[in-house]
């Protein structure tokens, strides 16, 4: 995190991409069993995907991808998995069978803070959808460079026109040759060093999901590839039970600020599409809560970690720190709503009100303020005056405004440049529709800050003038939407503009003091201004707040205690930080550079190499043309460093 910029590395390799067939059948047929051998069914397909030397990057609630140097392993990973999977299918009993969809394709993919993006794994994902559940599909290109030796069929399926291609696409389905078997695997080396060795074990630990908390730089969808235990802040949450306390905590609760968690919304339409409209109206409900003043609600990327499970109670509480867990589900026919809603005490395990609310789209905010005002009933929350301001507002009276911006969420959060503009593009057909839609206009805003954060623009000045120009068109219709401050906090800082950029991320939380990538992005931007401890208190508020953190959380924490002088905390943040993901750069870079104020030169040499085999074109000349610190000292301190672990001069 040392300048605003990522370098996205670029490669050309086979994507293979898998889900669940039917995945919303099987959980509403027996939730719990479904999740089960969902995740059983990923862990041995990783298991065989790494024995054909493939790498797993990826697990999100029922899909999972995974990145190959041939393209015969992954058609033989494939294919070996398939085979297995229907003899373990055999074995069990019941009607939850879950059978997996494969795609295989050769294309340029995108390696950018943790995650593989790009098209060939759209394209792959696009093929897999061709494939009967327990089949394989694979493009052209694959089909091109197997080995004729292979003991498999191949069917020509011919061009097909496949979502967010112009051209078609030639497909063949895939399968093995009766009584053939297929060879052992041979593994082929990347020439790269590093290995995150338990990808698999972290997306499966977290079912990740794309987060959508509305962030630019902080990027908390991000899947974190190493499976660590989150440091948990020494001031506990309000109200937090500990195991050994429930008898206290039930004495002090009414004097106490309560603390609530909303779980995930489960999609019960019985369509898949819809999944982003019971997305949609979690992230809602957590936004409104955490507005209220006499709530201490746990962010949104926290909650959506259990996305996909059926957790105990007891374990989220102890976990995220909250006494208090709302959990439901969401069907929608057409214009038709229904939300059930549970508020549970995990001090008692029991439901404190449990309810049903039926609408239509046109409902739909007032089906939300119902649930808030059951909640803040329920808790005995006294609301201010600017507390019932705030539940009150209507942010749009129109429901087709609703449903787009919601499904531009959707696009957003995959968290790539084609995404990112179609996730654009979604949310100005809402300012179409909707011309006062304040929030629309803020997360156009958003798109501009995250195409110029990440390099996804070929005007980098002109998307910080759209960027802005939104976001002020926002702040004139809703002075109260914290993402207005702060995608222009992290657009100041782009144009080193740091006093505007600290005042916006200020106001950010002043706006909304329970947003935690609030607190994250203003230690953010007060670190590259010199404004060290201020930072310091600012990412560990943001800590607290979002118990589930981030890997990006621990590499600014680490380079604001780097810049302070100390090292040895700054090194167990850093290590936590590129552990759970090796390949973000900056994390390594940074590690480097207090590795060699400790004088650990090897280890700081072998952080050096880490992050150039990540980026190539690493400098210092690079870093010192592209940092945006205030203070010069700060900027020498850390190229310094640089210099000594090893970091080319040009």
């Amino acid at each position: 995190m040392a300048t605003d910029r990522e370098h996205p590395s670029l490669k050309m390799a086979a994507i293979l991409h898998a889900d669940v067939a039917g995945s919303t059948s099987l959980v509403q047929l027996n939730e719990s069993v479904a999740h089960e051998r969902i995740n059983d069914a990923f862990v041995r397909f990783s298991q065989t995907i790494e024995r054909y030397g493939g790498t797993v990057h990826e697990v999100r609630g029922d899909a999972l991808i995974a990145e190959f140097s041939r393209a015969s392993n992954a058609v033989n990973a494939a294919l070996a998995f398939q085979g297995a999977h229907t003899e373990h299918q055999a074995q069990l009993t019941g009607d939850v069978k879950p059978s997996l969809r494969v795609g295989v394709s050769l294309g340029e993919v995108v390696f950018a803070d943790g995650t593989v993006t790009g098209a060939g794994v759209v394209l792959a994902q696009r093929v897999e959808q061709l494939a009967d559940p327990g089949g394989l599909c694979i493009t052209g290109a694959i089909h091109e460079a197997l080995p004729q030796r292979l003991p498999i069929e191949q069917e020509n399926l011919g061009e097909r026109a496949v979502k967010g291609f112009e051209e078609p696409v030639r497909v063949y389905s895939v399968r093995m040759q009766d009584g053939a078997e297929l060879p052992p695997p041979t593994r082929a080396s990347t020439g790269n060093k590093i290995h995150a060795k338990r990808r698999v074990a972290a997306g499966l630990a977290t079912l990740l999901v794309a987060g959508g908390a509305l962030l630019i730089w902080l990027q908390p969808w991000a899947p974190e590839f190493e499976s660590a235990p989150a440091e948990r802040s020494s001031s506990p949450r309000p109200d937090a039970p500990a195991a050994t306390e429930l008898p206290v905590i039930r004495q002090r609760a009414e004097t106490e600020t309560p603390s609530i968690a909303v779980l995930p919304f489960t999609n019960i339409s019985g369509d898949p599409e819809q999944e982003y409209f019971a997305d949609g109206i979690t992230e809602d409900l957590t936004t409104d809560l955490s507005k209220i003043s006499g709530l201490f609600v746990v962010a949104r990327n926290s909650s959506f970690a259990y996305k996909g499970k059926s957790p105990d109670v007891g374990e989220v509480s102890r976990e995220l720190g909250v006494r208090y867990i709302l959990e439901g589900s969401v069907r929608r026919a057409g214009e038709q709503i229904r939300i059930n809603a549970q508020l549970i005490d995990a001090t008692t395990g029991g439901n404190v009100w449990a309810e049903r609310f039926d609408g239509t789209m046109a409902d739909v905010f007032s089906l939300q303020d119902d649930v808030n005002n059951k909640i803040v009933t329920a808790l005995e929350v006294s609301l201010t005056v600017d507390d019932r301001k705030r539940l009150d507002k209507i942010e749009t009276s129109n429901p087709d405004a609703y449903d787009t911006l919601l499904r531009g969420f959707e696009q957003y959060q995959y968290f790539n440049r084609e995404a990112n503009v179609e996730a654009r593009d979604l949310f100005k057909q809402a300012i179409v529709l909707d011309p006062g839609y304040a929030r629309a206009y803020a997360n156009v805003a958003l798109t501009y800050g995250s195409e110029v954060n990440f390099n996804w623009t070929d005007n980098r000045q002109e998307s910080i003038e759209l960027g802005l120009e939104y976001a002020a068109r926002a702040l004139e219709l809703d002075a109260g939407i914290p993402q207005i401050y702060l995608t222009r906090s992290i657009l100041y800082l782009a144009q080193r503009r740091h006093d505007a950029a600290v005042e916006a991320g200020r106001r950010t939380i002043e706006v909304h003091p329970n947003y935690a990538d609030g607190h994250a992005a203003l230690a953010f931007v007060q670190s590259f201004s010199g404004q060290l401890l201020e930072a310091l208190s600012a990412i560990r508020q943001a800590k607290r707040i979002n118990p589930q953190y981030s890997y990006i959380y621990l590499a600014v924490e680490g380079r604001i205690l780097f810049l302070l002088g100390r090292y040895d905390e700054a090194v167990v943040m850093l290590e936590e930080s590129v552990q759970r993901n090796p390949v973000f750069e900056r994390g390594q870079l940074t590690l480097a550079a207090t590795y060699a104020e400790l004088d650990r030169l090897d280890d700081a040499a072998w952080a050096v190499e880490e992050a150039l085999a990540i980026r190539s074109d690493i400098s210092l000349a690079d870093e010192r043309r592209n940092a945006n610190y205030r203070r010069p000292r700060d900027l020498d301190h850390y190229l310094d460093a640089l210099r000594k672990a090893g970091v080319p001069e040009q």
